[in-house]
């Protein structure tokens, strides 16, 4: 049987017909694997991981151990960047506006889901719009402490105290998640405190060690030191299972007060956009090193609860966080000056 022949290929021509499979092949892939087979591996460049709040607070310092983990062990070069001011919103404004392309990640907090209602339209950003979750990395609560000194000794003392007399209420400033449980507890109960917002926790603490204040709403982390050297006498935490830290501090559950849970979270999120292949990736990889027993220890010693939440369960939470933090919000009329 005659074969039909053909002329030798020379390498000209063969480079056109590679280029022209290829061509073909790109075009059955999604957006996010053309662009690695066009332009390499993913990354290729350094990730910045920008935390909205000043350097060496909680959020950066936990910011900073997920992005140590991932350059140990994935090799990616990630830089964190802090860009604090407007209530955690200047941050958060900068990635929404990034190039959806997982080289820029935003650190989040409840403060955030917050801000949601309460900057509404003033934010620069809509997070539920502009933002896409990653992961979800742990919680800390908050803690109710009073003076040492004091005669509070309970929850229910503290009811009772204000309904006394007026009392006035410490907490990290306003719309702060100590000043969201603060609302939330009023609502709860009926008790009326004054509010006294202050521009972080330590200086509301400091406050109430020196007698200014007879209760303060605090972050846990910023509290503990000082329950734990006997300044100041902790009467509940709003976790659902007490502290190691603190095993005689009961939880408000078990302090009365179940609906009084609130978890002071932090997880990471991207611009829209950013491929669907891209965030499972990134996700997958920060729940990994979150799950370490290692990081569990490290999150826990900073206060934290580890929660490692990939980005479908953690959208799922933030999606729920917003939307209950709005209700508080609305009925205590929380506002933003």
């Amino acid at each position: 049987m005659n074969r039909e022949q053909h002329p030798p290929i020379d390498d000209a021509q063969r480079r056109r017909v590679l280029a022209t499979l290829g061509a073909a092949g790109l075009c059955a892939l999604t957006p996010w694997q053309r662009a690695l087979a066009q332009k390499g591996a993913w990354p290729d460049r350094p990730i910045s991981y920008v935390v909205p709040f000043p350097p060496g607070g909680l959020t950066d310092v936990a910011a900073r151990q997920v992005g140590k983990a991932l350059n140990d062990a994935e090799s990616w070069n990630i830089v964190i960047e802090n860009r604090p001011g407007g209530s955690a919103n200047i941050g958060a404004a900068h990635v929404s506006h990034a190039a959806p392309d997982g080289y820029t990640w935003l650190a989040i907090t409840l403060s955030h889901a917050a801000n949601a209602t309460l900057f509404a339209g003033k934010a620069g950003y809509d997070l539920t719009r502009d933002l896409v979750p990653l992961a979800g990395l742990a919680s800390s609560p908050i803690m109710v402490v009073v003076n040492a000194k004091s005669p509070i000794k309970t929850m229910a003392d503290l009811a009772r105290a204000a309904a006394a007399k007026p009392l006035a209420a410490g907490s990290s400033g306003n719309g702060t998640p100590p000043h969201l449980t603060l609302a939330l507890y009023q609502k709860l109960t009926g008790v009326q405190l004054m509010h006294v917002p202050y521009k972080g926790g330590a200086p509301s603490l400091t406050d109430l060690i020196g007698g200014h204040l007879d209760v303060v709403f605090s972050n846990y982390p910023e509290s503990l030191a000082h329950v734990k050297n006997g300044s100041l006498r902790a009467l509940a935490i709003t976790t659902r299972a007490r502290s190691a830290d603190l095993p005689d501090v009961p939880t408000v559950a078990q302090a009365g007060l179940p609906d009084l849970i609130v978890e002071n979270f932090t997880g990471v999120m991207a611009p829209a956009n950013t491929p669907p292949e891209l965030v499972q990736r990134i996700g997958d990889a920060i729940v990994k090193q979150v799950s370490q027993p290692a990081m569990k220890q490290a999150l826990t010693q900073l206060g934290f609860v580890p929660q490692p939440r990939g980005p479908a369960e953690f959208g799922s939470y933030l999606r729920t966080e917003v939307d209950r933090w709005a209700k508080i919000i609305r009925d205590a009329n929380i506002q933003i000056a």
